[in-house]
């Protein structure tokens, strides 16, 4: 092979793969907001998980990208295995598609697609319409790169004993479609190279079979990759994605003639044929395997055990895997991350309870260190959030995502502050169990337990995105946390005067009724992103 037919092949699949790429992303921003709902949703049955992985992967056009998605939840304890399971089964059918399409023999198109896209992008600056032409732009590479390997691929003729070795050894084609699949890491680019190089007659189709079926074991590196230092779970989603393929695989290599006569059958095209190998292969590995998910799960935890591992108090879900796949996925990871800190700063929220209701100087050393500890994790999350969140946001994201990112990203600066309110209140317990009134004490109490509901009902309004518990928030707890800092001001004022409380230490239960207020104002903000959010929604 000469330098010029090497590069000739190599920018074919350049071009193929960025215009993937670019497909990729316009779909994805197309789509906003509702690929980032539909991840929020995951998936509660193996069934659902693959419609679910079906459509993700049509979105996002990378099969690998969906198991490296799949990879991250199972890690950070979204998903069990068997809902990991479905989704990589769906993901293996929704890679079909990208296959199917390039299969169709209209590379003339390629230019007047380029030509559309990029006279589309020149003249609109509406989103949708820009984002239309980049996906036509992206499209249009495509073919153009495929018909650039179909213009280079003559020089594998001149390797005619490499041909008739693959088409008298199967076994051997399958490992040349699984280490090609693995060096250019993507399975569409496998396929495409195939179909162009037999559509120029250049291969049979007893050559080809055996590639396509080893490029679905090539793509399954991607997630082993991805599985490397995790946890144990994840690494049992990875392997269930390898198993899933390969002993496909080995069944359609035993059922090969069976194979071989479907796919003739199913069109006179070598083109389509190769795509119909790719779609039957999936489509069937998946009713054939769907039965027995229980039971795949089982084994994999027999190769690959759980054991006891500690959960950590910091950062658990923003997988930086994540960001380069799906902005959406990437967002919503950031979402699981804000709920995991407000977690963090509900048992906060309880350790102030116990410091003020059930005081005991022997535990108040243990309870100070574990409040410090939830704390410095609120700070550590916080920083985490800005900093994906920013790498996000270089990456490029659609209007209607980069809003609700923006949410979460001040969502989460309201929960550090309520944690630094916290901090507040604690340094002053001794206030309560010294130099206060029962009656003051159980004013606080009452306001407490009213600010902890505020906490609570907007930490659920934005987990489920809930409209009713946001305005409950807003309209009614926010204004009875704001009469109740004034009604118990007024009236420790008085006890003051009256001398019923410590006049030096005592005036500190007013400051004590401020913080709580401001940790109602911040719950009241966190309930108006769920708004913000809703209102994007309803737009998409």
């Amino acid at each position: 092979m000469d330098i010029k037919t090497f590069f000739t092949i190599a920018g074919g699949v350049a071009l193929f793969l960025y215009g993937i790429k670019l497909l990729s992303s316009s779909l994805q921003n197309l789509a906003g907001n509702k690929l980032r709902q539909l991840l929020g949703e995951l998936t509660k049955t193996p069934l659902r998980g693959i419609i679910v992985g079906i459509i993700v992967t049509v979105l996002i056009q990378s099969s690998a990208g969906t198991t490296v998605m799949t990879v991250s939840f199972v890690n950070t304890g979204l998903l069990s295995l068997k809902q990991a399971l479905g989704l990589i089964m769906g993901a293996n059918i929704g890679t079909t598609v990208t296959a199917q399409l390039i299969a169709f023999n209209i590379d003339m198109l390629a230019l007047p697609l380029l030509f559309f896209g990029v006279f589309m992008s020149m003249i609109f600056s509406k989103k949708q319409l820009a984002y239309l032409a980049s996906g036509l732009i992206g499209l249009g590479l495509v073919f153009m790169g495929m018909q650039t390997m179909k213009t280079a691929s003559h020089v594998i003729a001149q390797h005619k004993d490499l041909l008739l070795f693959l088409s008298s050894n199967p076994v051997t084609g399958v490992f040349a479609g699984m280490i090609l699949t693995a060096l250019i890491q993507s399975s569409a680019a496998t396929i495409g190279l195939t179909i162009a190089v037999a559509s120029q007659g250049l291969i049979t189709l007893d050559a080809a079979i055996p590639i396509i079926l080893g490029d679905n074991i090539g793509t399954t590196l991607t997630a082993i990759v991805a599985s490397l230092n995790t946890s144990r779970p994840a690494k049992q989603a990875a392997l269930g994605h390898v198993l899933f393929n390969l002993i496909g695989t080995v069944i359609f290599l035993l059922a090969l003639p069976v194979y071989r006569t479907v796919i003739i059958a199913s069109s006179p095209d070598i083109g389509r044929q190769i795509a119909n190998a790719h779609t039957i292969f999936n489509v069937l590995n998946t009713i054939i395997f769907f039965p027995f998910v229980s039971l795949l799960a089982r084994l994999i935890s027999t190769i690959i055990p759980i054991r006891p591992e500690d959960k950590p108090e910091d950062v658990m879900y923003l997988d930086k895997n994540l960001i380069s796949i799906s902005s959406a996925s990437a967002v919503e990871a950031v979402k699981d991350e804000l709920l995991h800190m407000g977690n963090i700063v509900q048992r906060m929220f309880v350790l102030i309870r116990e410091t003020f209701f059930d005081f005991s100087e022997a535990k108040m050393e243990e309870r100070r260190k574990k409040f410090d500890s939830l704390e410095d994790a609120v700070n550590t999350i916080t920083r985490a959030i800005s900093e994906y969140a920013s790498e996000v946001w270089q990456r490029g994201v659609s209007d209607e995502v980069s809003t609700v990112l923006g949410c979460y990203v001040n969502a989460s600066l309201d929960l550090e502050r309520i944690g630094d309110r916290m901090e507040n209140l604690i340094e002053r317990s001794d206030v309560m169990n010294h130099y206060l009134s029962d009656e003051a004490v159980e004013e606080f109490r009452d306001m407490y337990d009213t600010t902890n509901l505020a906490l609570d009902k907007s930490l659920s309004s934005i987990q489920h995105e809930d409209s009713a518990q946001a305005w409950e928030v807003i309209r009614d707890i926010e204004k009875r946390i704001d009469g109740q800092e004034r009604t118990y001001r007024k009236k420790h004022i008085d006890r003051l005067n009256r001398g019923e409380c410590d006049p030096e230490k005592g005036v500190n239960f007013i400051t004590l009724l401020s913080n709580l207020e401001r940790i109602g104002d911040h719950s009241n903000n966190i309930a108006g992103y769920t708004l913000d959010i809703l209102a994007i929604n309803s737009k998409a």
